[in-house]
């Protein structure tokens, strides 16, 4: 095979190797972290990834460059040495049997004559025989010589210099075919030269097209920069906008004037500023609440405590100083069964409010029931209240969702009942599956019932149903158990419903959907 072209070997192996450079996985990120350590701005990264890449393609022009300067040069200097070739064939004769060449001295002058390269010729007769030229010059691979009198051309190699070698097999009109020798039957004729002209061309070439991308690259970089930095102008008059805003406005910000690009962020930024503001109003109302419904209870408490005190000035009698110790163990106990109640409340709102999707754990309704209704006893049988538990069921009930609001809301719900039912009542609670796949929780007292158009209205805040109060001692309550029960129940994607109890009193109704399939352990 003939050797390829010396010029293009060490451009290919450098190609090659920024190749292969490039196709490592991560390279540009890993070459921009080794470069620029520290941290990162917007604008530094779209600039690493606009400017290296255009720097490192740089030098991959100039080669391709080259190697195409390389291969235009060729031609017209092959054109020339394959004239060369055809001429010295030309000049083969036969004399007295024999192949001679014909070449008068001003012709190999003229044929050696060059400024910038050294031209060799070779002349072998029929039988390989030297005949003129360069007795050392190399020879065409055998397979390759095939008489036709066309020029060919390759690349050698001769005394160490890298050379380009015309060739052709000549087929003299006078010459016949020998087809029974192994050696050449017509004679060859080379001609080779150095590659200075055509290195030199293909250099001219290659700085008159990559001198003008040295003068055209700061051009670039100065356009690329400039743009950059009218592209940042929306992002930095954002910025600016929400610097200029007050601590509490949490209003969304407007997308208009930012790229479309930024719109996901700004989005995302209102989303979580929607939440923030819906948490912070809710802490705001929890304060607010508990100043406003714990300032009764206070103030009653501190005048039960200052009666107590005159009291035990004054010498009063021990049921008069017992009765005063009484209100105030009622008063701290309902104030801080109200603190607990707005706790409540509020984690109910804030879990509604930070995460819309529906529970995943799975809790055991029925053993929960069972626990609740356990805890009520004490206050059922104070007031000689029937407090029952009836579940329908053939196997385990499962609601997905929290298992202390859960338990608040069916606390709620029973200790709402426990509260408006007369003495020697009846309160039942029910817990049945419900078609498809859901769960009943029902709350039956025998109170006095709530009108119908007051059934909505029980589930606000410190609302309490005027002349439903058969008991001083509910005047403890504090209008918030209802409102827990509803927060709870929309919590965990369930429904609340008000509907008399035929046998006199109201049925609280909390209809569950179904429960999803077990991922792990519930409760009990």
């Amino acid at each position: 095979m003939a050797p390829e072209d010396p010029r293009h070997l060490s451009t290919a192996a450098a190609v090659q190797n920024f190749a292969e450079r490039v196709a490592a996985p991560g390279w540009l990120p890993r070459f921009l972290r080794e470069t620029t350590p520290g941290r990162r701005t917007l604008f530094g990264e779209i600039l690493d990834w606009l400017l290296v890449p255009l720097m490192l393609l740089l030098p991959v022009s100039v080669v391709l460059t080259y190697v195409s300067a390389s291969a235009l040069s060729d031609p017209p200097y092959d054109r020339a040495l394959g004239e060369s070739v055809q001429v010295l064939a030309e000049q083969l004769k036969v004399r007295s049997g024999k192949l001679v060449a014909d070449l008068p001295v001003s012709a190999r002058e003229i044929l050696r004559a060059d400024e910038l390269d050294t031209v060799y010729f070779q002349v072998l007769g029929t039988r390989g025989e030297f005949i003129a030229g360069d007795r050392d010059l190399p020879l065409p691979d055998e397979d390759e010589i095939v008489p036709s009198n066309e020029v060919r051309f390759r690349y050698a190699n001769y005394n160490g210099v890298d050379v380009r070698v015309a060739w052709m097999v000549a087929v003299p009109p006078d010459l016949q075919r020998d087809t029974t020798r192994a050696q050449l039957s017509y004679p060859l004729v080379q001609v080779a030269e150095t590659l200075n002209k055509r290195a030199q061309l293909a250099n001219e070439i290659v700085k008159g097209v990559i001198l003008p991308q040295f003068l055209v690259l700061p051009l670039a970089v100065t356009l690329v920069w400039f743009g950059l930095v009218r592209g940042m102008i929306p992002l930095s008059r954002l910025s600016s906008r929400i610097r200029r805003r007050q601590p509490g406005d949490l209003s969304p910000i407007d997308p208009g004037e930012a790229p479309e690009e930024v719109a996901p962020l700004i989005d995302s930024i209102n989303d979580l500023m929607q939440r923030l503001d819906a948490s912070l109003t809710g802490q705001q109302r929890f304060i607010a609440n508990a100043a406003h419904q714990l300032r009764t209870p206070l103030a009653g408490l501190k005048t039960q405590a200052e009666l107590a005190e005159r009291l035990v000035h004054a010498g009063a009698d021990r049921g008069e100083l017992a009765r005063s110790l009484t209100q105030i163990t009622r008063s701290t106990e309902r104030a801080a069964r109200m603190v607990n109640q707005l706790l409540a409340l509020t984690r109910a709102e804030r879990d509604r409010d930070g995460d819309d999707s529906p529970a995943t754990p799975r809790v055991a309704l029925d053993l929960l029931v069972r626990e609740r209704v356990a805890d009520f006893t004490h206050a059922a049988l104070a007031k000689r209240i029937d407090l029952g538990c009836d579940e329908a069921r053939a196997s385990p009930l499962h609601v997905a969702g929290d298992l202390l609001l859960l338990g608040e809301l069916v606390g709620n719900l029973i200790d709402n009942a426990v509260r408006y039912t007369p003495d020697g009542g009846i309160i039942n609670v029910h817990l049945r599956p419900a078609p498809p796949d859901g769960v009943l929780l029902e709350v039956e007292d025998s109170g006095p019932g709530i009108p119908p158009h007051e059934r909505e209205l029980v589930f606000e805040r410190f609302y309490r149903v005027l002349g439903s109060d058969p008991d001083s001692r509910n005047l403890d309550g504090s209008g918030l158990g209802l409102a827990i029960v509803r927060e709870i129940a929309t919590r965990h994607g369930a429904r609340v419903s008000i509907r008399d109890n035929p046998a006199g009193g109201t049925v609280f109704a909390v209809l569950f959907p179904a429960a999803p399939a077990p991922a792990g352990p519930g409760h009990g």
